[in-house]
This record gives structure tokens, C-alpha cells and sequence, in this order.
């Protein structure tokens, strides 16, 4: 029962954190210092005073930042360097004190779960940008925040729910990746051409002015 839940906390945290890193950060340690869940000896550091007030800062940039159309996106790949290897970290603290194997296992399930979350929100979100009106990008944002909260709610209370609905979400992860770089591509692709017609306006208007 206690390795179905250390899989639960490992993967939960992993997932959480390609969605909300620091909200994931701040709301584990803050549970923990209230004593509402009993965290791991590795992650018992989350509690502490500085730790949470930084998560607690940056959790508010971070709600701000993904509430704002194509900013989003840019904080997107700015922590494409930060979410996917903390997440990495929060699964293999959660094994810290378990067996070499154990702690391998767990560093290669967070990083994978926490690189497919990441990639297909910041995807997602390209994609959502090219759309001109702003509702459908608070829409996805709001959405994430209430998947984040469910997850961790699912991670501690309900373990074997929330290993189910990881799996479920690694094969729609499996499933979506093939379209968002499709998407990816045509958005390239369109941006080489609007690029190529402006660059051509401006050599056109250089000759017109000698």
C-alpha cells in the first residue's frame, strides 16, 4: 500500500508540476507545514519558511503570466529549463530513501510525466494563440488550475484514482502529440511566409526610395 501511494505522490507531483510548478511547490509545502499530508523526509525542505515564500511569490507571477495571450507562451519555454527537471526531482525525492532501482524508477517516470504534460500545455497553448480573442486562453488556464488542484487532492486521498488517471492521460498525451506538431509546423510555416512577404514590402520600398 505504502509503494501504490509513494507511485501516486511521485507521479502527482511530476504531472502537477508540467501544469503549475510553483503553485505545486508552494501548496505541497504549505499542506505539509499545516500537517494536512505527511510529505517525504526528502521533500520535508518545501515547509520551510523561504521556500515557501518564494513558491508563493512565483505561484502569483505564474498565474498572472498564463492569463496573458502569447506571454504565456513565452514563460512556456522559459520553463521548458525549470518545470521538467524540479519535476524530475519532486518524483525522485519521493524515493529518496528507497533502493537505487526504486529511485531510477521514479526519476525516469517524473521526468517523463512532467516533459509530455509540459510539452502538450505549452503546445496547447501555441496553439490557442493563434486564435485573435482572449476567452479561449483564460478557458485553458482555468481549466489548469482545477486539473492541478484535482490532481494533487487525487495524489494523497485517492492514489489508486489518480494512477489510473495518469495513464489515461499519458495515452491522450501518446495520442495528441502527433497534432500539436502538425500544429506547430503550420504556425512555422506561416510565420516563414508573413516574414518572407514583409521582408519583400521592405525591399520593395528601399528601391522605390532610390
Amino acid at each position: 500500500m505504502e509503494l501504490l501511494s509513494n507511485l501516486a505522490l511521485a507521479g502527482g507531483l511530476a504531472w502537477a508540476s508540467g501544469i503549475r510548478l510553483y503553485a505545486t511547490l508552494f501548496i505541497a509545502g504549505l499542506l505539509g507545514r499545516l500537517g494536512y499530508v505527511s510529505l517525504p523526509p526528502a521533500l520535508d525542505l518545501l515547509t520551510h519558511n523561504w521556500v515557501l515564500i518564494t513558491a508563493g511569490v512565483l505561484m502569483v507571477g505564474e498565474f498572472l503570466a498564463d492569463k496573458i495571450p502569447v506571454f504565456d507562451s513565452v514563460w512556456d519555454s522559459i520553463h521548458s529549463f525549470i518545470r521538467i527537471p524540479v519535476g524530475t526531482l519532486l518524483a525522485w525525492g519521493v524515493f529518496k530513501n528507497s533502493g537505487a532501482d526504486a529511485q531510477i524508477a521514479a526519476a525516469l517516470l517524473g521526468g517523463a510525466v512532467v516533459t509530455g504534460t509540459h510539452v502538450a500545455k505549452s503546445g496547447t497553448r501555441a496553439l490557442i494563440n493563434t486564435s485573435p480573442e482572449p476567452f479561449s486562453n483564460w478557458g485553458a488556464s482555468a481549466t489548469e488550475d482545477v486539473s492541478l488542484l484535482g490532481i494533487l487532492y487525487l495524489a494523497w486521498q485517492h492514489p489508486l484514482v489518480l494512477l489510473i488517471a495518469l495513464a489515461l492521460f499519458i495515452a491522450l498525451i501518446v495520442w495528441l502529440l502527433p497534432k500539436i506538431v502538425r500544429g506547430w509546423r503550420a504556425i512555422s510555416a506561416q510565420w516563414r511566409k508573413m516574414r518572407g512577404s514583409f521582408n519583400a514590402s521592405s525591399g520593395d520600398e528601399r528601391a522605390g526610395w532610390r
